[in-house]
């Protein structure tokens, strides 16, 4: 990715940090496809989800990611279902609804969200975020 645009927080947006999530996550048996600054998120990526991961009622599953050169980031899960959605949203950023940590959690990722505290490393929140999303593909197979 070349060159940053600035978001409506005034951080630019971290491409070298998206060009490498990108790559690792490319590796990631998890996903089909993932999307470096589609035309409808010029800002992020977008990380198509394996199908095989979720009962037929799943259409699409995916995680869009963007993070800022702040170290501030928004990463939203997102699927489609057959009777609906679920959207789930981790967030650092400064806010007037939420402290600067936050997630919206699911099934409606609603504003105001929950004040929660994320790890400072970006791995480690990459991590943590995969590792809950893998939690919710299980969670499937045992419903």
């Amino acid at each position: 990715m070349s060159g940053g645009s600035d978001d409506v927080r005034g951080a630019a947006i971290d491409l070298d940090r998206l060009d490498l999530i990108a790559e690792r996550l490319a590796t990631d048996d998890r996903f089909v496809e993932i999307e470096v600054q589609p035309e409808f998120a010029p800002n992020r990526i977008v990380c198509h989800y394996d199908l095989g991961f979720y009962p037929q009622r799943v259409q699409n599953a995916h995680l869009e990611i963007v993070w800022f050169e702040n170290d501030d980031f928004s990463l939203q899960y997102h699927e489609d279902h057959t009777d609906g959605r679920f959207d789930h949203r981790w967030d650092r950023h400064p806010s007037t609804h939420n402290a600067r940590d936050h997630i919206h959690p699911g099934p409606d990722a609603p504003t105001p969200g929950d004040d929660a505290s994320h790890p400072e490393e970006w791995r480690d929140v990459l991590s943590a975020v995969l590792s809950e999303i893998g939690d919710r593909q299980r969670a499937f197979w045992v419903e």
